[in-house]
């Protein structure tokens, strides 16, 4: 008897066939006005517009963090369920966003960024007027539908715009947005939910997005690269985007719970059958959702787990430092988002350097010198956290340790990713590298949660991190800096590997 291939039986189901015709009016983008483009900063003004988008969302992603708290006691609910709040956001954040990528290179870029900064203004302004929990966690979902038409267009739009001998520049200022996004979301997050209310942190972003989607009509150039086929890869998505899902909500479960519960193995065991099914099936269609041929270079998958493990790095020592300030230190929620506001402003400040200092030291120097920097934060922390009087001091010279290393890491590596990327898919390795920063965060949350839940069972706290106070969360915290400091250790590895492998190639 005949036994048909799993994906190869539904083959048919999903044929790869036309969008709908609404999609092919999309494509007829509004040229710029002739003023904005006759003038020498036109470039810069369009990475201004891109990165307004990225100090957006790392604000959001931030803030809400900060306000889950406020939201469980005004809806009446656990800490478990407020959770769905973030992870709604990114379910549909990284669901979509090989979608939109896909479905940009089909019909241009500028409208459908321009659709995904009005869906994100709407539902944040909605997500301000909610007066239920799950209405609340609904419009979250469509946010991040918004984010992710964001995400798959705005390394595209830089990478398409600004020549190449400035991209390490411009991908600097795109940095050091999405960390002037971090800093603030804690500091003005915390102003907002104590004076104003919760709804504030949600329509705090309304003008700045209108505001860019209506210089992003009148200034954002027409696709030139668009390609002719509109032929759309049903079955891939439908593998694609629940195995993404599964995996956020496997990362994010585990913040709360433990790896070998039944239902993070079930879903985690799903994720990766669907992942399987879905490299199997994009290797025989004509036009995959992303291109198998970004994976063919090791240099590409090189730098691209080491922009996950960066993020990853980043919102473990957040989440980690939140704790210890909060609950070892005793600290105010505003007094803690100023002083992890210092971690992110060392980022802000250091990343649009990054690009002189790579022309200093070169391509594959420079990511050691950051994860040296990064390294020096970590020790520093484990050293002295907990152990000397005057703690903000000191934590504040490893944050800006840490932050630093970070800043001058980040948008090198990405510049080596979009280097490394085979010819003509640079715009889908800059939606590639937004798809893994954001899993990178989900990791990074995930880890350290479970870390810190391991060091507190190893101090007779049962592994519960709401119950810890003072010595115990502080001890606990500091033994979880050896297991960050291997991550900064592979992260760095990985880019110095494959930024030697561009540089060789050159």
């Amino acid at each position: 008897m005949r036994i048909v291939r799993p994906v190869a039986a539904f083959r048919p189901l999903f044929r790869s066939r036309p969008m709908p015709p609404f999609l092919s009016r999309l494509s007829a983008e509004p040229a710029p006005l002739d003023w904005f483009v006759r003038k020498a900063w036109h470039p810069w003004m369009i990475v201004g517009i891109v990165s307004t988008g990225a100090f957006i969302g790392q604000f959001d992603a931030t803030v809400v963090q900060l306000a889950l708290p406020s939201l469980g006691h005004h809806f009446g609910i656990s800490i478990h369920h407020v959770s769905l709040v973030a992870l709604a956001y990114l379910v549909a954040f990284v669901a979509f966003l090989p979608v939109f990528g896909r479905l940009c290179e089909m019909y241009g870029r500028k409208m459908l960024y321009i659709v995904g900064y009005l869906i994100f203004v709407l539902a944040s302004a909605a997500c301000g007027f909610a007066t239920d929990f799950w209405e609340l966690v609904i419009l979250r979902f469509l946010q991040g539908v918004g984010g992710a038409l964001l995400g798959a267009n705005s390394m595209s739009i830089l990478v398409h715009t600004v020549s190449l001998d400035q991209r390490a520049r411009a991908l600097g200022w795109f940095a050091a947005a999405q960390a002037a996004g971090m800093s603030l979301g804690p500091v003005l997050g915390g102003i907002l939910i104590q004076s104003l209310g919760w709804q504030w942190i949600f329509w705090f972003v309304v003008p700045l997005g209108g505001l860019a989607m209506c210089a992003g009509w009148v200034a954002l150039p027409r696709t030139a690269d668009a390609t002719g086929d509109h032929s759309f890869d049903w079955l891939g998505a439908a593998l694609m985007s629940p195995a993404l899902m599964l995996i956020v909500a496997v990362l994010s479960h585990a913040s709360a719970s433990h790896f070998n519960l039944p239902l993070n193995l079930g879903m985690a065991f799903v994720a990766i059958l669907l992942l399987v099914l879905w490299v199997r099936h994009e290797r025989r269609v004509l036009a995959p959702i992303i291109d198998p041929a970004l994976f063919e270079s090791a240099a590409f998958c090189g730098a691209a787990l080491g922009t996950m493990l960066a993020y990853a790095q980043l919102t473990a020592m957040f989440f980690l430092m939140a704790f210890a300030q909060s609950r070892g230190f005793g600290e105010t929620p505003l007094v803690s988002g100023l002083h992890l506001a210092v971690l992110a402003l060392a980022i802000g400040l250091s990343a649009p350097l990054s690009s002189a200092v790579r022309e200093r030291l070169g391509r594959a120097r420079i990511s050691l010198a950051a994860m040296a920097l990064t390294l020096a934060g970590v020790l520093l922390l484990y050293v002295t956290l907990g152990r000397v009087e005057n703690h903000r001091v000191v934590d504040g010279m490893a944050f800006i340790l840490f932050g630093a290393g970070l800043g001058l890491f980040i948008a090198p590596n990405n510049d080596t990713a979009l280097a490394a990327a085979p010819p003509g898919l640079a715009g889908a390795a800059g939606a590639l590298l937004n798809l893994v920063r954001v899993l990178g965060a989900s990791l990074g949350v995930a880890g350290g949660a479970a870390f810190l839940s391991l060091k507190l069972h190893d101090l007779n706290m049962a592994g519960h991190i709401r119950f810890a106070r003072g010595p115990e969360m502080i001890d606990a915290v500091r033994d979880c800096m050896p297991a960050l400091a291997a991550v900064i250790l592979c992260g760095g590895l990985l880019a110095r590997l494959s930024a030697r492998r561009v540089s060789a190639a050159r």
